[in-house]
C-alpha cells in the first residue's frame, strides 16, 4: 500500500541515477510518455498563416526610365535622317520647352537698384576691411573734429 499512495514524479523518475534501479515497467513507460510528447510537439509551430501581400515594386529591365535619360543614337542637320526620326519619337521636346518656359516666367525676388545698393555696400565693406591703420585712422579723423568739443572756461 505504501508504495501505491506514493510515487515519485516523471521528472525525479527520468534523472540518471534513479534509472539505475528502475525496473523494466517503469522504463518502458518513462520512453513511451517522451516519444509521445517529442511526436506531439516536434516540428509544429503555432504560427498565423502567411497571406500573400501585393508587390509594390516594379520591376524595369532598364534604368533609362528611373534617369530620365535621353535615347542614346544622336544626329544633326540632317546627316542620319533615319536617327533624326527616332531622336524625334524618343526625346520629345516638349520637357525642354517646358522648361525654358519656367525659367522664363521665374519672378525676381530683388530689382536692379536693391542690387546695386547691397553690392556698393559690400565693396565698402570690403574696402574698409583691407586698409591700414593709418588709412583708417585718417578717415575717422575727419568726423572727430566736427564733432570734437571744447573746453569751455566757467563764467565767474
Amino acid at each position: 500500500m505504501a508504495n501505491d499512495s506514493m510515487k515519485l514524479s516523471k521528472n525525479l523518475l527520468r534523472m540518471k541515477f534513479m534509472q539505475r534501479g528502475l525496473n523494466e515497467e517503469t522504463k518502458k513507460q518513462l520512453e513511451e510518455d517522451e516519444k509521445r510528447i517529442i511526436s506531439d510537439e516536434h516540428w509544429y509551430l503555432d504560427l498565423p498563416e502567411l497571406k500573400a501581400k501585393e508587390s509594390l515594386i516594379i520591376e524595369e529591365k532598364s534604368f533609362v526610365p528611373c534617369e530620365d535619360l535621353k535615347y542614346g543614337r544622336i544626329s544633326f542637320k540632317g546627316f542620319n535622317p533615319e536617327v533624326e526620326k527616332l531622336m524625334a519619337l524618343m526625346n520629345p521636346k516638349d520637357k525642354e520647352e517646358k522648361e525654358e518656359k519656367d525659367i522664363s516666367q521665374m519672378q525676381t525676388d530683388i530689382t536692379d537698384e536693391e542690387m546695386a545698393l547691397r553690392y556698393e555696400s559690400l565693396v565698402e565693406s570690403m574696402k574698409k576691411k583691407f586698409q591700414k591703420k593709418r588709412q583708417r585712422a585718417a578717415e575717422a579723423a575727419p568726423e572727430e573734429s566736427s564733432t570734437k568739443r571744447v573746453f569751455l572756461k566757467p563764467q565767474a
